[in-house]
């Protein structure tokens, strides 16, 4: 069965005024349904990855994958994978100043000193990407990270489960941010669902 593009789940200008409803449209509309309908198109060249769940062929390093269409996978799979996440973890009804609470907050707090502490790391991932990638919080057997990766590669490609992650691709934020980045990752955190984040943390293998 193909790989589907994920229903953002709320209308285009719902995360206004931290992200804009055009890039949202576009972001959604165009980037990530082109790396499903890559994806699709690229594993009908090997019928036995088509039934297959995509976060198994990107955690086996697309070991799997035949060569010729390796890169393609990796790059399309990796990108569809990232951006469902993307748009789960993003809240219409997102609030300033909000902060992880439960056992994922607690286990912030274990990790990195607390939530400023944790804000500062992850923010510096996603600022010093060179070029275009992700910022992540992930989990690793029994520990919290931050970890930051390039293009469109996903943490469980190195055996780790993501727990939220910002695009920090330019055409996250262009429209509206230009080379802003440090101003729409600042903006982010106001619109990230911490409800469903814990609920990750929670099912984290």
């Amino acid at each position: 069965m193909p790989l589907e593009v994920k229903p953002l789940g709320f209308n285009f200008d719902a995360l206004e005024p931290h992200i804009d409803a055009k890039t949202m449209e576009i972001h959604h509309g165009n980037h990530y349904a082109t790396y499903v309908n890559n994806y699709n198109d690229a594993v009908k060249k090997q019928p036995e990855l088509e039934g297959k769940p995509l976060h198994e062929v990107l955690a086996s390093n697309c070991a799997m994958v035949k060569d010729e269409i390796k890169g393609v996978v990796r790059n399309n799979g990796g990108g569809a994978h990232n951006h469902a996440l993307f748009w789960e973890i993003l809240n219409p009804a997102g609030k300033p100043g909000a902060e992880p609470a439960g056992k994922l907050g607690d286990a912030i707090k274990s990790t990195f000193g607390g939530f400023a502490q944790f804000k500062e790391k992850f923010e510096a991932a996603g600022k010093t990407r060179f070029g275009s990638g992700w910022a992540w919080l992930v989990k690793k057997g029994d520990k919290l990270d931050v970890l930051s990766t390039a293009n469109q590669d996903s943490p469980i490609m190195e055996g780790a489960f993501p727990v939220i992650g910002l695009d920090v691709w330019e055409h996250a934020y262009y429209l509206k941010y230009q080379n802003r980045r440090p101003d729409y990752i600042a903006a982010w955190w106001n619109v990230v669902n911490w409800k469903v984040a814990d609920d990750r943390f929670g099912r984290a293998k």
